[in-house]
């Protein structure tokens, strides 16, 4: 590791951090209704669509608006998919999509995974890339940060009937968050390089060193890679995602993009700490998944600065570390920091290639999304997981001194811890069940690129990364098959729902409990005490129950190398 590359870290946080507080009050803000400046927009999207955006929701009001919209657009973008040849804005002529990946894609869209099995530039259309997956884009991020916003209404009062209108939510996000946002990066974007064309100017010509030439796909790119980070989407409009030089042009732009992925998460626990009207509470969550991302930037930055010790030992590239599958216009600081902050978050996007990351470069990217992606997770999600940590945590101290655990004042009881284990222990079976399943067939082999516990790395990440609504991959795994299509996608759309619904359970339940005065027996969630306690709650409950799996996977395939086997 240099001195420049631990600089380059700090500067990320620094910015992230440092932004995000003015960012959470102004979400904290709109969350309060607040912030309605395009109030005239606003009520005639709500007469449009007939709703009344006075109307109280209950849990399951607001879960079933939830779920049905999903529901509504997962249809719509399958229909795109499947009919894209003869709709608007197609000069590849590409035709639609299999009925499988088709079904996965939209899954994938529609959960804010944005697991990409296709090729984007040959087997997704222009006009398939604006009107279906960036409207997903904005409309996953907006269900998430809505959930969040609910979750935290939770805790602002006691006796409360309701916790919010997710329709209201939605629209007020999207209007005063996500759009001012992703127009300022998408013109920054513009301005450094990114192309935002349409049909018209549909494809590039480049002439190539052996005198020959390349056709390179193009089209209103930078709109679409504003959102797919503001968004922890990570969709690419190219294959190869943020390493492609029209969706990530240079250095600064990689910091932007970097900056764009994480804002919205850390500022979220600073929303909630203005919310409940307790800054302190937002601080100490924020500084717990600021620790456990840290961490994981630094350790990823120095297994790949330490470079291959097969390299080493044979004289060969000595100095600078592992450098495949990295973009030299970055470096390796850069890229396994945007690396790691897309795995700490749901973002799909990479501007390296983790397959040709080192076992212990790899495990760790691995290792962020299987803690729940909390470091800060996706927009929304990560905030909520961090909740259901946080009961669990003051269950743990409660247990240690014997006293009915409390969390701002909400009395934390059988139910919520009941259905908090079911949220994150009903995952991690579907992860492991799927990746064990996938191995012990033939079409699940037949999809990995590598052998031994490298190949099974492959399949770990990519069942863990659906199920967790990551959408990021190991480069290696072949997904377009029955298999994994069907599989993939069902796993995403259960790791969406079937963790929201008991978070948004335990938000209607805490909802209704009186707000208690704090006592002389009162655990403080606010100091370090308990950030420490709930990062440990985290690594334990959330990550070392894939220990078995990772040890058969990234880390015998670390120590493998240094006996001098590869896979």
């Amino acid at each position: 590791m240099t001195i420049q590359g631990l600089l380059y870290i700090t500067l990320m946080f620094a910015l992230v951090l440092g932004l995000a507080f003015p960012l959470g009050r102004y979400m904290a803000a709109i969350f309060e209704g607040r912030v309605r400046f395009l109030a005239p927009l606003e009520n005639g999207f709500y007469k449009l669509a007939g709703v009344d955006p006075a109307r109280a929701m209950k849990w399951q009001d607001y879960a079933i608006a939830l779920i049905l919209l999903s529901v509504i657009h997962f249809f719509l973008l399958y229909a795109i998919l499947r009919l894209q040849y003869y709709l608007p804005y197609n000069p590849q002529h590409i035709a639609g999509m299999s009925p499988r990946l088709a079904f996965q894609t939209a899954a994938s869209f529609t959960t804010n995974t944005n697991w990409q099995s296709y090729y984007p530039e040959s087997q997704i259309s222009n006009g398939a890339q604006m009107l279906g997956l960036a409207v997903h884009m904005f409309v996953s991020a907006a269900a998430g940060i809505a959930a969040a916003a609910a979750v935290m209404r939770a805790f602002t009062g006691g006796g409360l009937k309701s916790i919010g209108n997710f329709y209201v939510d939605l629209t007020r996000t999207t209007l005063y968050l996500l759009l001012p946002i992703v127009l300022v990066a998408a013109t920054l974007l513009v301005i450094a390089g990114s192309p935002q064309l349409f049909a018209g100017a549909a494809f590039a010509t480049a002439h190539t060193l052996d005198a020959g030439s390349q056709t390179i796909a193009m089209g209103p790119v930078a709109f679409q890679e504003a959102i797919k980070e503001l968004g922890t989407n990570g969709g690419g409009w190219f294959n190869a995602n943020s390493g492609h030089p029209f969706e990530n042009p240079n250095a600064w732009t990689n910091l932007l993009e970097n900056w764009l992925l994480l804002i919205i998460g850390f500022a979220l626990p600073i929303a909630f700490g203005f919310m409940v009207k307790e800054k302190s509470q937002g601080r100490a969550l924020m500084a717990a998944m600021a620790i456990i991302l840290a961490l994981g930037c630094v350790g990823t930055y120095a297994a790949e600065a330490a470079g291959n010790p097969l390299h080493i030992a044979a004289g060969v590239a000595a100095q600078g570390g592992n450098w495949e599958g990295k973009e030299v216009r970055f470096g390796i600081p850069a890229s396994t920091t945007f690396n790691v902050s897309a795995t700490g978050t749901s973002t799909g996007a990479v501007d390296s290639f983790t397959d040709s990351y080192t076992p212990l470069g790899g495990a760790i990217p691995l290792f962020l999304m299987q803690l729940g992606e909390i470091a800060p997770g996706g927009v929304g999600s990560g905030f909520y997981t961090v909740i259901v940590f946080a009961l669990l945590s003051v269950f743990v101290a409660g247990l240690m001194v014997g006293r009915t655990p409390e969390y701002l004042g909400k009395k934390v009881q059988a139910k919520e811890i009941k259905l908090a284990m079911l949220s994150v222990l009903i995952l991690t079976v579907f992860i492991l069940a799927g990746a064990g399943f996938s191995l012990c067939t033939v079409s699940g082999v037949g999809s990995l690129e590598n052998a031994g516990p490298h190949g099974l790395s492959e399949m770990l990440y990519g069942w863990t990364s659906a199920t967790e609504n990551n959408g990021s991959a190991f480069a290696g795994l072949t997904a377009d098959t029955p298999l994994l299509d069907y599989g993939l996608g069902a796993a995403m759309l259960f790791g969406r729902f079937a963790f929201m619904i008991p978070v948004l359970a335990i938000a209607g339940s805490l909802a209704a409990k009186p707000k208690l005065p704090e006592s002389a027996g009162t655990f403080p969630t606010n100091g370090p005490l308990f950030i420490g306690l709930l990062v440990g709650v985290i690594v334990i409950l959330g990550g070392l129950q894939y220990l078995p799996a990772d040890t058969l996977g990234p880390l015998a395939e670390h120590y493998l190398l240094y006996a001098g086997k590869t896979f």
